[in-house]
């Protein structure tokens, strides 16, 4: 049997590859190889690892979308804490993810402060942002690992999905933002983020939200 080392791998941009019959302890192994910085993600599910490198126009969208929804936030003056792709682990349900963005908001206070978090006894996040450009979401896994809310970015449209009875469903507004149109609006600016700069895209968002909020 012959045994390849991590360093041999090589994932080109917009690719993926899956490793099977990869035990959790193996799983821990290969995360502390690979360490924290770093363009690959991974997710783990019940013995296979996928890893995945995003493509540039992957990265745009995930940072648009991140940034938008930190103005929104803070313009509704809601504490909260963004945790980018940290790993998130259940070892008790041998799976593990890295979404592209997320967000503690209703938990915020939680984990505020915690360096380290374990699903096992911590919440997970509030809301999970994936891009579906380069590589698969893995819903079923933030659905197992307990993520209340979803977004999934396909083509130039935003998917809402709302965890109930342990699947998602999809909806048509934000349970964190139901008075928002995160469907319609956040497509609108990542577009003029694309056209104009994001800049005035972001100044453009938060003026739209404060006239929302009065």
């Amino acid at each position: 049997m012959t045994t390849l080392q991590l360093q041999q791998l090589s994932v080109p941009p917009g690719k993926s590859i899956l490793i099977h019959d990869l035990s959790w302890q193996e799983f821990e192994n290969i995360l502390e190889e690979l360490g924290e910085h770093r363009s690959a993600r991974v997710a783990y599910d019940q013995g296979t690892l996928e890893i995945m490198t995003p493509l540039p126009e992957h990265e745009a969208d995930k940072e648009m979308i991140g940034d938008l929804l930190k103005a929104l936030l803070e313009e509704l003056d809601i504490e909260f804490l963004s945790l980018g792709s940290t790993t998130f682990k259940n070892s008790k349900m041998l799976k593990g993810i890295e979404p592209d963005q997320c967000f503690y908001i209703q938990n915020e206070a939680a984990v505020r402060g915690k360096k380290r978090l374990d699903l096992t006894i911590d919440p997970p996040p509030d809301l999970a942002i994936e891009i579906d450009v380069t590589s698969r979401t893995h819903p079923d896994t933030h659905a197992a690992l307990g993520v209340p809310e979803l977004w999934r970015r396909a083509g130039n449209q935003i998917q809402i999905n709302i965890l109930n009875n342990g699947q998602y469903l999809e909806a048509q507004t934000s349970s964190v933002f139901p008075t928002f149109q995160i469907q319609d609006v956040i497509p609108q600016y990542i577009e003029m983020g694309q056209s104009a700069g994001r800049n005035k895209a972001m100044k453009a968002f938060r003026q739209w939200v404060r006239e929302q909020i009065k």
